[in-house]
């Protein structure tokens, strides 16, 4: 009798943890660097795709150097002190922060 009675049990325990939620949550943890945060800060302020150069003459002033034409289409790149824009003709094509800050 007690065998029948612990089987009954076991299955009513199971059964119930199946259907009722339990209170384990399961989270994935995601942790971001300060750095990784002002660099996100600092993209948001670079030149956006398709600007023009006197655009980006006129908002960050002009470059500390510029390199370039080099290909075809020919490709520029104007430095500043923390970032490079890369030009093909006269529009930004792409901005990328720099590690020398």
């Amino acid at each position: 009798m007690k065998k029948r009675t612990l089987q009954t049990l076991s299955a009513a325990t199971v059964a119930t943890f199946m259907l009722v939620p339990s209170g384990t949550v399961i989270a994935e943890e995601v942790k971001v660097s300060v750095k990784n945060q002002i660099e996100q800060g600092l993209q948001a302020d670079l030149p956006r795709r398709g600007l023009s150069e006197s655009s980006v003459r006129n908002r960050w002033g002009a470059p500390e150097s510029v390199t370039g034409p080099v290909g075809e289409p020919p490709i520029r790149q104007w430095h500043y002190d923390n970032f490079v824009v890369y030009f093909e003709h006269n529009r930004v094509i792409h901005s990328v922060l720099t590690n020398d800050r």
